[in-house]
């Protein structure tokens, strides 16, 4: 019973906002020992806060369970494929696992952002590590899909995912839908009463590995046709990567040379408008000048007509 009851507040508290487990963890501990479950409390108090990784795909486990129950079914049948030495459907499965990763982190990037947590790049790659070794390994595929994993995890080739340390209660189901509602924890306030109390002095432990035997370890040609599938998915994908960036770079040379092209056809046209430009500025200069030259021997002119005018009158004026 005590058992039970621990998985039930583990469940609770590793659903919460990473930021708020430690204080959630401290009044879960009160509250079991407030009701006389010390080793109940020591237990909750000795439950370890998750890394940042591993808390994203813990509330992946939570709020999208969907995506990591994709995943388990795509590692059984890799690992099927592996029993059989079947080359050709590992090809095709590691190609589909790549895709699937990548449409389960975007999830799960969604999925940390709505509990107030952006995952970054760093974060991302240890998450994707960790889902990618839910594939090798059943025991993986279960910590992952526990929603109480404590930290990540890493496979090497096909080898079998070391999961020591790696999830709390491992002994209890693999993710209640809903804690119960007297486990329900707030990160703002975890109530006295929200934690259930211990029913029993049985103390409860944390484990370190999953709750299902691990199978034994592929031989040596397995691995290798495992390996081999991979290398060869991940030479035809680095080809097209590289294929892909080939023409964007080629692309962008044309789009340079185009540019530049018009560049120099634009800085030569800009010479000459600059040089027509000059000459206007002088001939308007040279204008200028004449113009005041005009001007001034036109009122010169004006003057003498009206000295000459005047001459005129004063003479036909004057008496013979």
């Amino acid at each position: 019973m005590g058992e039970q009851q621990f998985v039930e507040i583990a469940s609770a508290l590793y659903r919460l906002p990473l930021e708020g487990f430690v204080a959630a963890r401290t009044a879960a501990a009160k509250t079991a020992a407030a009701d006389g479950g010390r080793d109940l409390a020591e237990a909750v108090r000795a439950l370890p806060k998750p890394s940042a990784a591993a808390w994203a795909v813990n509330m992946l486990a939570v709020h999208r369970p969907d995506s990591l129950r994709e995943l388990a079914e795509l590692g059984a049948a890799m690992r099927r494929a592996q029993e059989d030495l079947d080359a050709g459907a590992l090809r095709t499965l590691s190609q589909e696992r790549r895709q699937l990763l990548s449409r389960v982190m975007g999830t799960l990037r969604e999925v940390a952002e709505q509990q107030g947590r952006k995952v970054s790049a760093a974060v991302a790659a240890e998450a994707e590590a960790t889902l990618r070794a839910a594939t090798v390994d059943e025991g993986a595929a279960a910590a992952v899909r526990s929603g109480r994993l404590l930290r990540v995890l890493s496979a090497d080739g096909v080898d079998r995912v070391d999961l020591r340390e790696a999830m709390a209660a491992p002994g209890g189901p693999a993710l209640p839908a809903e804690p119960p509602s007297d486990a329900g924890l707030s990160v703002e306030a975890a109530p006295p009463d929200s934690i259930p109390a211990a029913a029993s002095a049985e103390k409860p432990r944390l484990k370190a590995v999953g709750t299902k035997r691990p199978a034994p370890t592929p031989s040596a040609v397995e691995r290798a046709a495992a390996r081999l599938a991979e290398a060869e998915e991940a030479a035809r994908s680095a080809a097209e990567e590289a294929r892909d960036r080939t023409s964007e770079f080629e692309e962008a040379a044309q789009a340079m040379t185009r540019l530049g092209e018009e560049a120099r056809s634009l800085r030569e046209r800009l010479k000459k408008v600059d040089e027509q430009f000059d000459l206007a500025r002088k001939q308007q200069a040279a204008a200028a000048a004449r113009m005041q030259l005009a001007v001034r021997a036109a009122e010169k002119e004006q003057r003498a007509e009206v000295l000459a005018r005047e001459r005129v009158l004063r003479l036909r004026n004057t008496p013979d």
